[in-house]
């Protein structure tokens, strides 16, 4: 996500919040309208589907305080003019029609951000074209860095793991359809046994210098698009972009302990750059289906243990199932309905520690008033009947 498209979306009210909300306020809303948007949960709604995506790019922005500050900042210095005079939306070109005025004159936010989202003929070239002014450089005669390639676009996609999938983490192949390099030039572009060559006119910087007025801009090469080179004879296949639609299997790594709705980076498994350029990011969202047994909060786990009566009051030693295996807990003499049991370390681990099994102990309680002999009567008759509080319960004989 450039800059440049900063400039016509408001996040906040995407996710229905105010400029003001915590980080904390913001998580929840995702969380909410993903699930509500979840393609899972609307098969065939494209509408929905549009949705998650855009809550998607929101919260990756404003989810993040990092950019959420560098977000606000930008926004707040276009809003204002960023010192250029004025800033007026419905301008003729730019992201959504919007021009600065300065002295007089109207400029373009397209000469301001380039034609590649923050590429040449952005801020940098803007400030270097002014400084090689005021450097006596020759109308924006000087130095002009090379233009960074055309990278690929990132790419959403959804993932439905188990409880325990979740809880333990573990490589999921997924199969995505999106703009890949091209299997025949190997992303060049060229025919293969050829190879593209430097641009000419721009020498490869991808970009070339103009003025207006008593400023420079770079702007992009009218001879090579920008990229800073051109093909004699381009691949066949991709007819020179070296980019092709096809399907492919990408292996995401999902961390243990990984939450509903939270998202996955997979780095460069996006879409394929412009002729090589850096391919984009692969964002996985997670839908985690319930478990019968098991809940969590964070990393700890809980599981409802059922008990007879006669275990509560006399204690016992009971199997308990955990995410790697079955654990041993006993139950104290006198325990109380609802009473929990910790188990350490038999959580969630996760980079920040491992949680607790906590067991929360539920009965159905006889008749009060039943002295120690009729207890230790009533276990027995229980037991002679074949009676098991536990019988099919989490794998139980």
């Amino acid at each position: 996500m450039s800059q440049r498209e900063w400039v016509e979306k408001d996040y906040y009210a995407e996710l229905g919040v105010s400029k003001s909300a915590t980080q904390d306020e913001i998580r929840k809303a995702y969380r909410k309208l993903a699930r509500e948007n979840h393609p899972d949960s609307n098969p065939g709604n494209t509408a929905a589907e549009e949705k998650f995506k855009r809550i998607s790019e929101a919260n990756d922005v404003i989810g993040d305080p990092a950019k959420r500050k560098e977000y606000d900042e930008f926004r707040a210095m276009v809003s204002s003019g960023g010192g250029f005079g004025g800033f007026r939306p419905g301008g003729a070109g730019g992201p959504g029609g919007a021009t600065f005025t300065t002295g007089g004159a109207d400029f373009d936010l397209g000469d301001l951000f380039g034609g590649a989202g923050g590429g040449a003929g952005g801020f940098s070239d803007l400030f270097g074209g002014l400084f090689n002014q005021a450097r006596g450089g020759g109308g924006g005669a000087g130095r002009t860095q090379a233009r960074r390639p055309r990278g690929g676009q990132d790419v959403e996609t959804a993932l439905t793991l188990t409880f325990r999938e979740a809880a333990l983490g573990e490589t999921v192949q997924i199969k995505v359809s999106s703009a890949s390099p091209c299997l025949t030039c190997h992303g060049s572009g060229a025919r293969p046994g050829t190879s593209p060559k430097v641009c000419g006119t721009c020498h490869g910087a991808g970009v070339t210098q103009r003025t207006q007025g008593a400023f420079g801009f770079a702007e992009p090469c009218a001879d090579c698009g920008g990229t800073g080179s051109t093909i004699d004879d381009p691949c066949p296949d991709c007819t020179g972009s070296g980019v092709t639609h096809r399907n492919r299997n990408v292996n995401v790594k999902v961390p243990a302990g990984v939450e509903d709705g939270q998202r996955i980076r997979v780095t460069g498994q996006g879409e394929a750059g412009f002729r090589g350029a850096p391919s984009g990011d692969l964002y996985v969202t997670v839908t985690v289906r319930k478990d019968e047994v098991f809940t969590r909060d964070g990393a700890d786990l809980f599981v409802d243990l059922p008990v007879s009566y006669p275990e509560l009051v006399r204690g016992a030693q009971v199997s308990v199932p955990t995410l790697t295996g079955r654990v041993t807990v006993k139950v104290p003499a006198g325990s109380r309905d609802g009473q929990i049991l910790r188990v350490r370390g038999r959580g969630i681990a996760r980079k920040s520690g491992t949680g607790d099994l906590k067991v929360t102990l539920r009965v159905a309680t006889p008749p009060a008033g039943m002295a120690e002999a009729e207890l230790a009567a009533y276990d027995d008759a229980l037991r002679a009947a074949g009676y098991d509080p536990r019988a099919d319960w989490a794998g139980s004989s």
